[in-house]
């Protein structure tokens, strides 16, 4: 049997480790792609540490990563959609394997990579995209011509948030630091609130929706940038139903799901040029743990990357 190389935690909190494995074959509905680049999430740190309630003891040895963009090496019996060869991309299952050079995807969960990028851009897009996606298309109901405020505009969710936001016509908010203001003004942004000098109150209210990335103080003032039927909606802790209620508005939290049908819709967007990924930086696999740790620690613009040889 084939071995590859993947990047796995033997115990939570502990080193991520390069291991030599036998390769997984995919099931019915699986394909198995040769992985060419994988990205880095705050879920994966999060994992490592313990504290990802779905990610359990009796699943260590973990591969982490729950992206990927590669070819499509090898089909699964009912996986029809993909043919070998085909260069795709998408969210990889909880079980993980996205930090490795080969990696089992659901054919439902990919999408033909967007022409005219590369397999290291493909690969920051589908966890970051789909969430960005799913928070203001799916669960905020946002359309063309309503106002969205983004906290934390900068980050990977974020800046795809925008984007999708601009293209889709709506007007759009974000906060984000200092340093970050000129690129969220290049990603179209209609106001830039710098949140370490200016307070986000003053630049707008009646809101159709705000898209909280951030929480705690900050989704605590944002309740009353909201009209009344407006919509909160968050990744992170529950909103609360009580004040919601309250002020007339919807407010709700979110877990991503994989789709390749909403990823198809991003590619489209990609392909056209109306959003672009954008790579803070790249490491080669080998060197995961200190891509996990950039993420963690460093407040990257746009995403981190895995290259994989």
């Amino acid at each position: 049997m084939t071995k590859i190389r993947e990047m796995r935690i033997h115990r939570f909190g502990g080193a991520l480790e390069p291991d030599d494995v036998e390769v997984s074959l995919p099931d019915a509905s699986q394909v198995l792609i040769s992985v060419k680049a994988a990205s880095v999430n705050p879920v994966d740190f999060k994992i490592r540490s313990g504290k990802y309630p779905a990610v359990k003891e009796d699943r260590l040895p973990y591969t982490l990563g729950r992206d990927a963009s590669g070819v499509v090496e090898q089909c699964g019996a009912q996986a029809t959609a993909f043919k070998v060869g085909d260069a795709v991309f998408g969210m990889v299952g909880i079980e993980g394997g996205g930090y490795a050079q080969k990696a089992v995807l659901d054919q439902n969960a990919i999408a033909a990579k967007p022409s005219g990028i590369d397999h290291t851009h493909a690969a920051a897009i589908p966890l970051a995209g789909q969430t960005a996606w799913q928070g203001l298309f799916r669960y905020g109901g946002l359309k063309a011509g309503q106002s969205v405020l983004i906290h934390g505009g900068a980050g990977g969710v974020g800046h795809f948030a925008i984007q999708f936001a601009k293209a889709k016509g709506a007007r759009v908010l974000t906060t984000v630091s200092t340093a970050d203001v000129a690129f969220a003004r290049s990603l179209g942004a209609d106001i830039v609130i710098d949140y370490r000098t200016q307070r986000f109150e003053d630049h707008a209210s009646g809101l159709d929706m705000v898209f909280d990335l951030i929480d705690g103080e900050t989704r605590e003032r944002s309740w009353q940038m909201l009209k009344r039927g407006g919509t909160l909606v968050s990744t992170l802790s529950a909103p609360d139903q009580a004040r919601a209620k309250d002020l007339g508005v919807r407010a709700l939290r979110y877990t991503v799901e994989a789709d390749g049908k909403e990823l198809a819709e991003v590619a489209a967007l990609v392909a056209a040029g109306k959003v672009t990924p954008h790579i803070a930086k790249t490491f080669p696999l080998d060197r995961a743990a200190d891509a996990l740790a950039e993420v963690e620690h460093g407040h990257p613009v746009g995403k981190v990357v895995l290259v994989v040889d």
